[in-house]
């Protein structure tokens, strides 16, 4: 039965689930741009060459990435026991799911500088410019537009995961959907869940499109 208690608790759970993706995309990129960074600037064509680093960060990319998530997040249980105190709700949830997308961040940031002219970079280099300022002012703002466009990407792919962490508790519309529309066989509330999902993923690529848009027309 659809009440003010019902409508009130879908709309706790937009809230929820705002958090989880916007806290945990911020923390990806914490970890997963300069990872990202990294992966470029050792790499054997890149401006500090290094064999090892680049083989361990590209080794443990590829492997956190070939976890699915709901087997991370199950996983890693005891972790974020220690590190929030507790394995459900929202912001235990936010602990595997920056494990999870700081790799898929890492990815897409290096595929992004690796677009940057290299022609570019080296006209930076002759002018004496050193190695931080080639990564920010050069390397990162020529492909701020890609960056930006990236950033919407891991915002929708990271709210697909948070519904998924309503499996196990993980808190917002997700955990809505099972606890309510799929265990108590509330078709209304599962569809609701589901739109509101839709619409949430849309709205945030839209806004990143948007806003990608504007500084390619600044960079012309």
């Amino acid at each position: 039965m659809w009440d003010n208690a019902t409508t009130m608790m879908v709309v706790e759970g937009i809230f929820v689930t705002l958090y989880m993706t916007l806290a945990t995309t911020f923390m990806g990129y914490v970890l997963g741009l300069p990872m990202g960074i990294a992966l470029v600037i050792t790499a054997p064509k890149g401006l500090r060459p290094n064999k090892i680093i680049y083989k361990v960060l590209d080794v443990v990319v590829n492997v956190v990435r070939s976890f699915p998530f709901l087997i991370l997040l199950i996983v890693i249980q005891p972790l974020t026991q220690i590190i929030v105190g507790k394995s459900y709700g929202p912001t235990a949830t936010i602990v595997p799911l920056t494990l999870s997308a700081a790799p898929f961040i890492a990815r897409m940031v290096e595929s992004s500088l690796l677009e940057v002219d290299h022609g570019v970079i080296e006209a930076a280099q002759s002018m004496g410019a050193n190695l931080w300022t080639i990564i920010w002012k050069v390397m990162i703002g020529e492909a701020k537009t890609s960056l930006i466009v990236n950033v919407t990407i891991a915002l929708g792919t990271i709210l697909g995961y948070s519904a998924m962490a309503g499996i196990v508790g993980g808190g917002g519309l997700g955990d809505i959907a099972i606890r309510y529309g799929y265990y108590r066989y509330d078709s209304s509330i599962m569809w609701v869940t589901v739109v509101l999902l839709i619409v949430l993923v849309q709205l945030m690529q839209y806004i990143g499109m948007t806003i990608s848009k504007k500084l390619d027309k600044r960079t012309r």
